[in-house]
């Protein structure tokens, strides 16, 4: 983007200026239409919000439409998705941000289409071609290869990636030129299939972990099936506990308005899932909602390991349990501002 200049300050105004476009001798602006009406006052609104990114927008830009779609004080989101990919961004209003790390440890699945025949230095269709091949790879070659990348991996991540050297991005020294030599990193995948295959391309759907790189897998089938590949499309169809089901897009928050996006709120507890809940006093949550432990007593109470706990329905904390006492480590302080 380019940078504007500042606008220079006139000491007197031009004599082109018409005497009604003066500023009075005050440095008042005159009031052209009577005063401005108040900007809607912030809510506090809490809650999961699944959005159906469409190509083109940054993550970033993503959450600021959510979060003004409700008029929400606090926004963020649960993943980046690449501006050149669509599909499920999880996006968290409020309390709901305190949970953001359990959804990105959550599981991913992905439907992306890998073109043959050029590899990228970003790995997807935005780079510059750094190696060609004539050949193209069939459907069975490409699915003998799948099994060598499935379960507990070695993965160089791509060059252009926001993982640190040294303090500073991997894909700002790419872009200033520099040599950027990342080393392999564990990941787990799950599941591979092929969806569908044309002559150039395959459509392949992917189940991973957090820290996996679908552009590098797609780099990394490309040399193994010996004629290079690159991401050309890429959806994200499922994050932790949420999927394209219960997704909604740009154009739905904005038509129907902060008093008419209710519906599309999912609880803060939508991000837990994974882990079990127990019922707890309100002693109990006064307890907790001061940082302190308590001990959770019961035939059925859980004794070691993480869980939430929630009063009367709303969820209150969550924490460890060590020897029967559940240790809080995130309060929340939801009251009417949550989704039920």
């Amino acid at each position: 983007m380019t940078d504007v200049p500042p606008i220079e300050r006139q000491e007197s105004a031009p004599e082109t200026m018409r005497p009604s476009d003066r500023r009075p001798l005050d440095g008042r602006r005159p009031s052209r239409g009577g005063p401005r009406p108040d900007r809607p006052k912030k809510r506090d609104v809490s809650g999961w919000v699944i959005l159906d990114k469409g190509v083109g927008m940054t993550s970033t830009h993503a959450v600021a439409v959510v979060k003004r779609a409700f008029n929400a004080k606090k926004a963020g989101h649960a993943g980046t998705l690449d501006p050149l990919a669509s599909g499920i961004l999880p996006i968290a209003l409020g309390e709901a941000t305190k949970t953001v790390p359990f959804v990105m440890d959550g599981r991913k699945a992905y439907r992306f289409t890998v073109a043959w025949g050029i590899e990228t230095d970003t790995d997807d269709a935005e780079g510059r071609p750094v190696a060609t091949s004539e050949a193209r790879p069939t459907r069975e070659a490409v699915e003998a290869a799948l099994p060598t990348f499935i379960g507990a991996i070695e993965q160089v991540p791509p060059r252009f990636s926001a993982i640190k050297i040294a303090g500073e991005r991997a894909y700002d020294l790419a872009r200033d030129g520099e040599v950027v030599e990342l080393v392999a990193r564990p990941v787990q995948i799950d599941h591979l299939s092929v969806v569908e295959h044309a002559e150039g391309r395959t459509v392949i759907a992917a189940e991973c972990g957090k820290g996996t790189y679908v552009r590098a897998l797609a780099r990394d089938l490309g040399r193994m099936l010996g004629c290079y590949g690159h991401v050309a499309a890429l959806r994200r169809t499922r994050v932790g506990p949420f999927a394209e089901a219960e997704a909604c897009n740009v154009s739905a928050l904005e038509a129907a308005g902060p008093e008419g996006n209710a519906p599309h709120l999912h609880p803060v507890e939508t991000a837990l899932d994974a882990i079990p809940s127990v019922a707890i006093s309100r002693d109990m949550a006064l307890r907790l909602m001061r940082g302190q432990p308590v001990i959770l007593r019961g035939r059925d109470a859980p004794t070691e390991g993480k869980v939430f706990a929630t009063c009367a329905g709303i969820l209150v904390a969550v924490g460890d349990v060590e020897r029967g006492e559940l240790v809080p480590h995130r309060v929340f302080h939801l009251g009417g501002t949550a989704a039920r």
